[in-house]
């Protein structure tokens, strides 16, 4: 929580360690500001760029993430993480409940760009059936047949956050519940993703959350 603070930290939606693993490449652990942990799925694609970047991998790698293993490819400056095959969802009245490795409310809108996401999203994040653990709340915009914009409301931050792939998975695999697609494009506030998969059975498996991940900046700080 001392190094998320944007006021007395170094500022962030969230703290990820390279950690050795004894059955994998590396493991990376993910703290929410909060303390909390979950799966982050543009932290893990952040996590797998940062270890090649420090020559601990090549192009291709297997880690452990809180929800067990995930294997990864580097193209050109495109990370493809292999999310875990996800056979069940909730459908609530017109809105979704998919966990990919973390819980997200999915909800659609005719516009996201009036929305205030943090107190729409606290409205559904406080209801009586989430409020002790918590879930993300994703608010989808339809432009196009496979293409959407989302905003995101995230638990544990408690805040919007410009960009959420475990989010993005999660109403990637929305969209394939309600159309003939092994493809979604989506546009968040801080960048475009790509979520490809295959339907089999129910279920969606070959799941691969797409896109860039750029080194900002390095420093020292003290703990």
């Amino acid at each position: 929580s001392k190094l998320c603070d944007r006021k007395f930290g170094i500022g962030a939606d969230g703290l990820i360690l390279i950690e050795t693993s004894e059955t994998a490449d590396f493991e990376m652990v993910y703290f929410n500001p909060d303390g909390s942990q979950s799966l982050c799925g543009n932290g893990s694609r952040c996590a797998v760029m940062f270890a090649h970047h420090l020559g601990l991998i090549g192009t291709q790698t297997t880690f452990h993430a809180i929800d067990g293993l995930h294997e990864a490819e580097i193209k050109a400056d495109q990370v493809y993480l292999k999310m875990h095959d996800v056979d069940q969802f909730e459908k609530i009245g017109e809105d979704y409940l998919i966990n990919t490795g973390s819980p997200h409310y999915i909800k659609k809108v005719d516009s996201t760009e009036h929305l205030d996401p943090v107190a729409e999203g606290r409205k559904v994040r406080y209801a009586d059936r989430f409020k002790k653990e918590g879930v993300n709340v994703n608010f989808v915009e339809q432009v196009a047949q496979g293409a959407v914009k989302i905003r995101t409301y995230e638990r544990g931050v408690e805040d919007e956050t410009l960009s959420c792939g475990t989010g993005c998975t999660a109403v990637a695999l929305s969209i394939g519940l309600q159309e003939d697609l092994n493809e979604v494009k989506l546009q968040a506030m801080g960048g475009d993703l790509k979520v490809s998969f295959d339907r089999e059975n129910g279920s969606f498996t070959n799941i691969y959350l797409i896109g860039p991940a750029k080194f900002v900046f390095k420093g020292q700080i003290e703990v």
